[in-house]
């Protein structure tokens, strides 16, 4: 381990005072690719025009992150710690907790349906509770941690599409409700590589949800859109209908494993397959492709090796099939999911892979819809190193605590960590009654 995790403890108690003058948001994007680190201070938010301003980004290649995992602890909490510290030295000040986006656990999601009966009185935060009580009591979980408790819509009587039902009246109350949860034993263990970097661990975010706040218009999600956040180890997908989040599912297939193919198929390095797909890299043909030779340095260190040389179109080869694969995949999960995809339902691509040449080309094949490069449009001051598709999370969870949406889950609520209910088997009125007061 480094010395950044010995000097931590001892910066952040120096500037102890400085923190609390100045309170800060700080998000770190955890993918197989890449760590970055976005600290925001509280005047960082323009409420006017709804943006943002990151006064310190920090990003470090990942380490430790593999196949939807963590397969090497002190390799993860070294880059998380790495890049928080690089975006503390940008911003000039230290941040006591992180808010993780991540596609890593499985993450996945259901809906519970709930329904209440009303009395003749105007509906009050009370029934509310007790329509989320209902909603939660259905859930069973085992291994799962819920991490997004999102109301979908609420009805009054054949009334559907309610954003807000208080004050109305009716007899009977529904509720849908989006449940977003991930694997336990990996919600621990971020936490536990959150907690051995020296920061507080204030919860885990679904990094497709997160992308779409900051890359998609409120247009989009009201009429409907798909937000694919295309990382280094998984693809995972936000769905959203009426102006809220519907569906969440993933899969650990990524951009390294491209790389791995490249690797395998051109028999080099790692590091010289990560150098073709980057520099010659395509998910479509192109022209004179079969003539043009690239070459790729020799897996080993033998001396007497020389580079591998082939033409492009082996390379093609190689991506093309693994790209519409994933893709497929994912289509074919969505539509088993059962999610409310309205057909003029366009896809907004996020994440580093999705920068791969052809990658959109091949999306609007397989999807037959309209695709689009979705970008922070948030945050308008970021550095242009810091503000292509790879940075939407980042950008997102600071979004998501500056202008909502306010949720009641594990992990953190309007910036204050709570406890979670077990398997979201339990009915947390407490908790559920103090966020409709505070956000409704």
């Amino acid at each position: 381990m480094t010395d950044v995790l010995t000097r931590a403890p001892a910066r952040r108690d120096g500037l102890k005072s400085a923190l609390a003058r100045t309170p800060v948001t700080a998000a770190v994007d955890l993918g197989a690719s890449k760590v970055a680190c976005f600290i925001m201070k509280s005047d960082g938010v323009n409420k006017a025009d709804r943006t943002l301003n990151a006064c310190g980004v920090g990003y470090v290649q990942s380490h430790g992150v593999r196949g939807g995992a963590v397969v090497d602890l002190d390799a993860a909490i070294e880059s998380i710690a790495l890049a928080v510290e690089r975006a503390e030295t940008v911003a000039g000040l230290s941040v006591q907790g992180v808010t993780v986006s991540c596609s890593l656990g499985q993450m996945a999601s259901l809906r519970a349906r709930a329904q209440v009966s009303l009395g003749a009185r105007p509906i009050s935060d009370p029934d509310l509770s007790r329509a989320l009580g209902v909603a939660l009591a259905q859930v069973r979980l085992n291994g799962r941690r819920v991490i997004h408790l999102l109301p979908v819509a609420w009805s009054v009587d054949a009334q559907r599409g309610i954003r807000d039902p208080r004050a109305m009246f009716g007899k009977v109350l529904g509720l849908e409700l989006l449940v977003v949860h991930m694997n336990e034993s990996i919600f621990r263990t971020l936490g536990h590589c959150v907690e051995r970097a020296h920061l507080a661990f204030e919860g885990v975010v679904a990094a497709p949800f997160v992308s779409a706040l900051s890359a998609l218009e409120n247009d989009e999600m009201d009429l409907g859109a798909i937000c694919i956040d295309m990382g280094g180890g998984s693809t995972s997908a936000a769905v959203f209908a009426g102006g809220s989040l519907v569906h969440i599912d993933s899969l650990a297939v990524g951009g390294s494993h491209v790389t791995q193919d490249i690797a395998r198929g051109f028999q080099t390095s790692i590091t010289g397959a990560e150098r073709l797909k980057t520099l010659y890299g395509s998910a479509i043909a192109s022209t004179n492709e079969d003539r043009e030779m690239i070459e790729a340095p020799p897996r080993g260190d033998d001396p007497g090796a020389g580079p591998v040389t082939a033409p492009r179109s082996l390379l093609k080869g190689i991506i093309a099939p693994r790209v519409e694969e994933t893709l497929e995949l994912l289509r074919d999960r969505l539509k088993a999911s059962g999610a409310p995809m309205a057909p003029g339902a366009g896809i907004i691509l996020t994440g580093g892979a999705s920068q791969l040449v052809g990658a959109r080309e091949t999306a609007v094949r397989v999807f037959d819809r309209p695709v689009r490069l979705g970008r922070p449009r948030r945050a308008p001051h970021l550095a242009d190193s810091a503000s292509g598709p790879a940075f939407c999370a980042a950008t997102g969870v600071l979004h998501r605590a500056a202008f909502g949406p306010r949720e009641t889950a594990s992990g953190s609520l309007n910036g204050r960590a709570i406890r979670s209910t077990e398997g979201a088997a339990g009915n947390p009125v407490s908790q559920v009654a103090a966020w409709l007061r505070e956000n409704l």
